[in-house]
C-alpha cells in the first residue's frame, strides 16, 4: 500500500501524535508499505525509509513555542507525484487541511483523525473562547469531507458525534512496552529528579507545559506535603510561569528528555501525576503504566477509560484538593503501591504498538473500500 500522511506535527517535535505516527510508520515500513509524510519543515527528511517532505513553517503569535505550517499547494503536487492508495489527514487544522482539499480534488481515499482537542483548549484562553463555535464548524467541515474519521477515545467519539461529525471509529491506544519498562530504574536519575533527596516520594509529570495541561493544580499538594517531590519533564509556553509558581516547593524542571533518559525518569518515580481534563486520550498515561507506575489522575472521560481506580491508578475529583490528597496517600502504603505498580505494568502489556498500528492499517484498507463503493454508487 502507498500511504500519504499529512500532519500538523512530526519529528523532531515530541508529543502523543508524533509518538503514534512514528510507531505506525515503523510498522508500515517493516511490512513493506510505502509512506510519504508531509509536515512542517523542521529539518527531518527521512524516517525509517519513509520520505518526509517539509512545508515552510511559521510561528503563530498565540503559540510561539512550536512551529506550524499553513495550507499549501505544494501538498497537492507531492500527493500527485506519490500516487497514494490512501491519504491520511492528521488533525486537519492548518497544513493537513490541504490533504482534505486535495485528497477530495484528486478523488483519493481519505481518512482524517482527531487527536488534539482544540475547542476544549480554547476554554483556557479567554481571548479565543468566543470563537469556539466557529472552530467547531471548521473542524466539522474538514472531517466530514473524509471517507472515515478516527478519534482516540470513546469519550471524544461521543463529543464529536454531538458535533455532527460522521463515520467515526475509535483507534485503540498503544505503548512501547520495551522502552517503557520498570527495569530502567536508575538511582542516579531518581537523585536528579528529587534534587538529590531520593528518600522523598517522587511524582512525575511528562508533557507539554501549556495552560490546558493544568499542572498548576498540583501546587496545593506540594504545599500540604513537604515529603513529596515533583519532577516536571517537558517544555512549552508556560514553563517560566510554572517555575515561578512552584518555586520552593520540591519541584525539578528538566526540559524535554528523550530515549533512555526518559525511560529512566518514568521508571525511577513512585507514581505519575495527570491533572489535565482536556486530553483526547493521554498516551503518556499508558507509558507511565508500562514503566510500572500507577497513575494519579483527575477524573475525565479518557482517564476513566484507561485507569482502573484503586488498581492501576487513583482518580481524584478535578480541582478538589482533599480528593487529590486522598489519592496521593497511596504513596504512604508500600504494599498497596507495589501491587498497583505490577497491575499497571500488566495492563500496559496488553497494548503493544504493533497491534494498534495494524488496526490503523486495517482502517486504511477500510477507507479505500468505502471510497470505491461511494464512487461506484455515484457513477
Amino acid at each position: 500500500m502507498r500511504i500519504a500522511i499529512v500532519t500538523e506535527t512530526f519529528l523532531p517535535s515530541t508529543d502523543g501524535v508524533v509518538t503514534r505516527l512514528t510507531q505506525a510508520i515503523r510498522y508500515f515500513r517493516k511490512n513493506g508499505h510505502e509512506v510519504l509524510v508531509i509536515a512542517p519543515d523542521l529539518g527531518v527528511t527521512d524516517f525509517e525509509g519513509a520520505r518526509v517532505e517539509g512545508i515552510k513553517p511559521i510561528t503563530l503569535p498565540f503559540y510561539r513555542s512550536k512551529k506550524f505550517a499553513m495550507p499549501s499547494k505544494k501538498v497537492k503536487a507531492l500527493i500527485e507525484d506519490f500516487e497514494p492508495d490512501v491519504v491520511h489527514a492528521v488533525n486537519p487544522l492548518l497544513v493537513a487541511t490541504s490533504a482534505v482539499r486535495y485528497g477530495n480534488e484528486l478523488n483519493l481515499p481519505l481518512i482524517a483523525s482527531y487527536h488534539t482537542h482544540i475547542p476544549k483548549y480554547m476554554d483556557y484562553y479567554k481571548i479565543y473562547k468566543p470563537a469556539k463555535p466557529i472552530v467547531w464548524k471548521y473542524i466539522r467541515k474538514q472531517h466530514n469531507a473524509a471517507d472515515i474519521n478516527l478519534c482516540t477515545s470513546e469519550t471524544i467519539k461521543k463529543e464529536l458525534l454531538q458535533q455532527n461529525i460522521n463515520n467515526l471509529y475509535v483507534l485503540q491506544r498503544g505503548v512501547d512496552v520495551k522502552n517503557h519498562h520498570p527495569s530502567f530504574y536508575s538511582e542516579t536519575m531518581r537523585k536528579r529528579l528529587t534534587n538529590n533527596d531520593p528518600t522523598k516520594k517522587l511524582l512525575i509529570f511528562v508533557g507539554r507545559l501549556a495552560i490546558e495541561k493544568e499542572i498548576h493544580k498540583v501546587k496545593p499538594l506540594l504545599e500540604a506535603r513537604d515529603d513529596i517531590a515533583l519532577a516536571i519533564i517537558g517544555d512549552g509556553p508556560e514553563r517560566e510561569n510554572l517555575m515561578q509558581l512552584f518555586k520552593g516547593l520540591n519541584t525539578v524542571f528538566t526540559g524535554f528528555l528523550h530515549g533512555e533518559e526518559l525511560s529512566q525518569a518514568f521508571a525511577s518515580a513512585d507514581a505519575f501525576i495527570f491533572p489535565s481534563v482536556t486530553e483526547t486520550l493521554g498516551l503518556v498515561i499508558l507509558e507511565a503504566m508500562a514503566s510500572g507506575l500507577p497513575v494519579i489522575a483527575a477524573k475525565s472521560g479518557p482517564t476513566l477509560e484507561q485507569i482502573r481506580n484503586e488498581e492501576t491508578g487513583l482518580l481524584f475529583e478535578n480541582e478538589n484538593t482533599e480528593s487529590l490528597l486522598s489519592a496521593v496517600s497511596v504513596l504512604d502504603q508500600q504494599e498497596k503501591l507495589h501491587e498497583m505498580k505490577q497491575l499497571a505494568r500488566n495492563e500496559a502489556e496488553k497494548f503493544a504498538w504493533d497491534k494498534a498500528s495494524k488496526e490503523l492499517l486495517d482502517y486504511y484498507q477500510h477507507t479505500i473500500e468505502v471510497h470505491h463503493n461511494q464512487s461506484f454508487a455515484i457513477s
